[in-house]
């Protein structure tokens, strides 16, 4: 009997992870995908999280059959968190297992461990087709867009939070992505992305957000205690290591020559990071465009200043 053709074989293979202590079902799930998705297996839910930290899978695959109480914690926690709740996760149950109310387990779909190999593939694929109609996401770094960031935002205001926003734009991209062309300017907006997702999970694991505005533009949603410390890491890893983008020659000299936006060749110094801090400690805001506005004029300020920095608005009134 011939298989029929799955419409994941007309795309670029996506990444699914499993997790699963149970060796045997490794290998049925990896014979039914392994052509039509790049799988990650991990035995441990906690030894993987640090991999979907640094490289959100477009796809994840749980083993609840050992009814294990801190892999549904983790899971909660995970899908809880607005940076990782758009990964669409099937759990899979054994045939007695009771599963408690979806309130308390947030998983996108299940399957009964008996059902894996006729329904599997189904399910992966519909859960694919699923999260492309309904999230939102930059395609380039994986990170919430613009409207996931405008509602993020103005729910906090709307539940009276206290929050900080964090505006980061990169200073000299635009010469630089001219002179070494979008596939390596690509290459830095992916490493900022990634550098500042994990600045600031590791500074604040609950409850923080970053976002991917578009082009060189980022916003992070930190507590106002921490986020200053998160920005000056952020600053001080990217002046390490951006300076590996550039070629021998223009790393040691410092400079690049490349066109202004008048179309003139210019001197143009290695990039930096300017980040502009707002928050609603000492000030009310109704609207995210009111707190989103002041961490653009903060970001501007930033960039008055030579080099990477963050300035944070500390005006009370």
């Amino acid at each position: 009997m011939k298989r029929g053709i799955s419409l994941l074989a007309m795309v670029p293979l996506k990444s699914v992870l499993v997790i699963s202590r149970d060796i045997i079902l490794m290998g049925v799930i990896d014979k039914m995908l392994h052509q039509t998705c790049h799988l990650l297996f991990f035995r441990d839910f906690k030894l993987a999280l640090d991999f979907i930290y640094n490289t959100p899978p477009d796809f994840l695959i749980l083993d609840l059959a050992d009814n294990d109480t801190s892999d549904i914690r983790i899971l909660n926690d995970l899908k809880s968190d607005p940076m990782f709740g758009q990964i669409p996760v099937i759990a899979l149950f054994s045939e007695d297992f009771d599963i408690p109310s979806w309130e308390h387990l947030l998983a996108d779909d299940y399957l009964r461990r008996a059902g894996v190999e006729s329904e599997l593939g189904k399910r992966v694929e519909l859960g694919f087709f699923r999260a492309e109609r309904i999230v939102e996401f930059n395609p380039l770094t994986r990170l919430p867009g613009n409207i996931t960031i405008t509602k993020q935002i103005q729910n906090r205001i709307d539940r009276g939070d206290i929050f900080a926003v964090g505006h980061a734009d990169i200073d000299f991209f635009k010469p630089f992505n001219d002179k070494y062309g979008f596939s390596r300017g690509d290459e830095v907006l992916k490493m900022v992305g990634r550098l500042i997702l994990n600045v600031v999970k590791e500074q604040q694991p609950q409850g923080s957000f970053v976002g991917h505005v578009g082009g060189d533009d980022f916003i992070l949603i930190m507590e106002v205690d921490a986020v200053e410390e998160a920005s000056r890491r952020i600053t001080a890893y990217f002046d390490k290591l951006i300076v590996t983008f550039y070629d021998t020659v223009d790393r040691e000299r410092g400079q690049i020559a490349s066109l202004d936006r008048e179309g003139k060749e210019r001197i143009f110094p290695i990039m930096t990071l300017s980040i502009g801090i707002s928050h609603n400690k000492y000030r009310n805001f109704a609207h995210y465009s009111e707190i989103s506005q002041i961490a653009g004029e903060m970001k501007h300020c930033s960039k008055s200043v030579s080099g990477s920095c963050f300035r944070m608005d500390r005006r009370r009134k």
